[in-house]
């Protein structure tokens, strides 16, 4: 490994490291707090004035519409999948296969962090729950929501579609991860830190010593040459 790849790698970690103690070392969370709730109560007010931005609220936070950034997410892979290769399209099922093992070692490892909080909609009182408002059973609270776990799995799918398929590639994902980490957001089951520091500085620390080191070719390489299926390379 390159010094200059260490280097970066150092720097990604200090950077998650300082956004994290930005949020966890202060009382009360210090400036996080006020970002927090000034980001939460204008989104829970604006439920109330327009109905129609509390419809578009609950839609989106609707457990079913989850399968709408998987769909987004695919759509991409697919577009990309289809420019391939065979053997391409065989390391691309690698790639996504080291992608969920990823995502799931990551979620598991922000869980241990010390810190456990309700989110905005169970911590403030007098506030309007968007399920109430509408009618629709939508995700609006949680009892533990740092880190969030759903803008986890987006920033790791954008990390990896910058790591293997290039920068433009990554522009789009960057694009979904901002269009489905929003909507829980606006809901208040999270608050807009869960995000910004808890799933951000885990993936800033986690996945730069996965992506920016050999460690995760090995794994893809792995499975491009075990996986059973057509186009299997000769183990010779």
């Amino acid at each position: 490994m390159h010094a200059t790849r260490l280097v970066t790698i150092l720097l990604l970690n200090a950077l998650g490291l300082v956004l994290f103690f930005s949020w966890y070392l202060p009382p009360h969370h210090g400036f996080w707090f006020d970002i927090d709730k000034g980001i939460f109560f204008a989104f829970n007010n604006e439920m109330v004035d327009h109905p129609g931005f509390a419809l578009l609220v609950a839609i989106t936070n609707f457990r079913g519409f989850d399968a709408v950034s998987l769909l987004a997410m695919g759509l991409l892979y697919l577009w990309l999948w289809r420019r391939e290769t065979p053997a391409g399209r065989r390391r691309m099922f690698a790639i996504g296969i080291t992608m969920l093992l990823t995502a799931v070692v990551l979620n598991q490892a922000g869980h241990l962090i010390p810190e456990k909080h309700a989110s905005p909609t169970l911590f403030f009182e007098n506030v309007h729950r968007v399920s109430e408002l509408t009618g629709i059973p939508a995700k609006d609270a949680s009892s533990d929501s740092f880190p969030g776990d759903h803008g986890m799995m987006l920033i790791i799918f954008a990390a990896f579609m910058w790591r293997y398929f290039g920068f433009r590639t990554f522009l789009v994902g960057v694009v979904i991860v901002g269009l489905f980490s929003l909507p829980r957001v606006m809901a208040g089951a999270h608050w807009f830190s869960d995000i910004a520091v808890g799933s951000l500085s885990v993936a800033l620390v986690g996945l730069s010593w996965w992506l920016l080191t050999p460690a995760s070719d090995y794994l893809v390489n792995w499975f491009y040459h075990k996986l059973p299926g057509k186009n299997k390379p000769n183990s010779n």
